[in-house]
């Protein structure tokens, strides 16, 4: 079985930060994902939330911003929970594995690419979408090979 996302977006707004009960650094983030004009020549987007955990989380929560370009591998997961009030609910959201930041390199000395756990640091430089996805999709059946 497969399970896996890339994707490419801006982050919505800055990054959140906390610790589970145990001491686990996890940090989530909304990203918001261009979809293809539609037939009146419209742009929407889809709003993709991120969940980083452990050494991924602690660099993604230190060095992303809202704005900043991104692309995140992952995997889909859904989970479960009540609300307060007895109510289930639903969640859609990608656990990260590796985080690639895009776009212009800010002043801070930042890494350009992120994996749990870190291995190889690699910077990515190329201008569209489409060529930076097959990167993605390249480098990542090397590793499944």
């Amino acid at each position: 079985m497969l399970n896996k996302v890339l994707l490419i977006g801006h982050l919505v707004k800055d990054p959140e930060m906390r610790y589970t009960p145990s001491g686990v650094p996890v940090t989530t983030f909304r990203i918001a994902v261009n979809r293809p004009k539609n037939s009146k020549g419209e742009r929407t987007a889809d709003f993709i939330d991120i969940v980083a955990w452990r050494r991924l989380a602690e660099i993604c929560g230190d060095y992303l911003k809202k704005g900043r370009l991104v692309a995140v591998e992952g995997r889909l997961r859904t989970r479960i929970y009540q609300t307060p009030d007895g109510q289930k609910r639903k969640v859609v959201e990608v656990e990260a594995i590796n985080v690639h930041f895009l776009g212009k390199k800010e002043e801070n000395s930042e890494p350009n690419s992120l994996e749990e756990p870190i291995e190889d640091v690699t910077s990515i430089e190329i201008e569209s979408e489409e060529e930076i996805l097959n990167e993605l999709l390249e480098e990542s059946e090397e590793v499944d090979e």
